[in-house]
């Protein structure tokens, strides 16, 4: 369990601290080609999202690594999880439902990190 919650905690990490950092660091105009909803979304909210896809990276693996509040990686984890339901949620709303293949394998492996931080944590 231990070898899995890191293979699947540094995959979530560093997808999120890259995707993270674009919300966080590009402007909503060079977002857009790649992030469509971010020309229907103010900037501040966009800016939020990336914050908090930095902040889960974060607490994936900080907190299991220095075994300092070694539960905020669970949270972590439930939190990318609710970061995915909102993000199938606006796909959706959107009428982009074919586009949130991505948001359910992201969803799926937070899920699973989810169980993994409960059974190794």
């Amino acid at each position: 369990m231990h070898v899995a919650y890191w293979i699947v905690a540094a995959l979530l990490a560093i997808f999120y601290a890259y995707s993270g950092w674009l919300k966080v660091a590009r402007s909503r105009e060079r977002l857009a080609p790649m992030m469509g909803w971010v020309t229907a979304t103010p900037s501040w909210a966009v800016r939020t999202i990336g914050g908090l896809e930095l902040a889960g990276a974060v607490g994936l693996v900080l907190p299991p690594l220095t075994g300092i509040a070694v539960g905020l990686a669970l949270a972590a984890a439930a939190g990318l999880v609710l970061v995915q339901l909102g993000g199938i949620t606006v796909h959706v709303v959107r009428g982009e439902a074919r586009m949130i293949g991505l948001n359910l394998a992201l969803l799926a492996l937070a899920g699973v990190e989810v169980w993994l931080a409960t059974t190794w944590l």
